[in-house]
């Protein structure tokens, strides 16, 4: 019989590293587009915006190039949050399995995960044409859409059926997994959201801080 296992889930952006992938490949496009897309985010913040409907807009805006998907790639790892790597490797001897779910790019995380010893990566894929331009992204993924990260886990509880589930991130659409994970833990050592830190059902601003808490 396979032993059930534990499974601990990470956010990307603001949570194992320091940036926001959408913002940086904006950035690159200049302080116009930067702007526009970062207006974009506030506004799907403050609830005027569906995630749904932000998601292809701010693609659509920014486009990104092949060559700036790895770009992105390697500051998500010269920006990695300075304790993750310690920290997944405790966790991993007390018996955790560790996987990252996230709003961001397949593509841009894959190297942080393996830089952190992650296996498993669910995020959205970027398509491009034989030149590196950008020609789509996964639009059936779920988490291009509100509620998206709930949905993936009860996918990964069924095919998994872990003992126990512990989500880690910092923002909304991490607080939405609340009902369907054993443990919410509240990330808040680049952006500290008040919701988040109020919801969650501990709060932490260092990812060493999850081993003690896991005991």
């Amino acid at each position: 019989m396979v032993a059930q296992p534990k499974l601990i889930i990470f956010d990307c952006d603001s949570t194992l590293s320091a940036i926001e992938g959408i913002d940086e490949l904006a950035r690159v496009r200049g302080p116009q587009v930067f702007a526009e897309v970062e207006a974009l985010t506030t506004a799907a913040m403050e609830g005027k915006i569906p995630v749904e409907e932000i998601f292809a807009r701010r693609l659509a805006i920014v486009r990104p190039r092949q060559t700036d998907v790895a770009a992105l790639a390697r500051l998500y790892v010269e920006r990695v949050e300075p304790t993750a790597l310690a920290a997944i490797s405790r966790l991993k001897t007390a018996g955790w399995t560790p996987l990252i779910l996230s709003g961001g790019f397949r593509q841009a995380i894959a190297p942080l995960a393996a830089h952190l010893g992650i296996a498993r990566v669910e995020a959205v894929g970027l398509f491009f044409n034989a030149a590196g331009d950008y020609t789509g992204y996964d639009e059936k993924f779920p988490t291009t859409r509100s509620g998206g990260k709930p949905e993936c886990i009860a996918r990964l509880k069924r095919e998994l059926a872990p003992a126990r589930l512990v989500m880690v991130g910092d923002g909304v659409s991490d607080l939405e997994t609340k009902p369907v994970v054993d443990l919410l833990v509240g990330f808040g050592r680049y952006t500290e959201r008040a919701k988040v830190k109020a919801e969650a059902h501990a709060f932490i601003h260092r990812l060493d801080a999850l081993p003690e808490l896991l005991k």
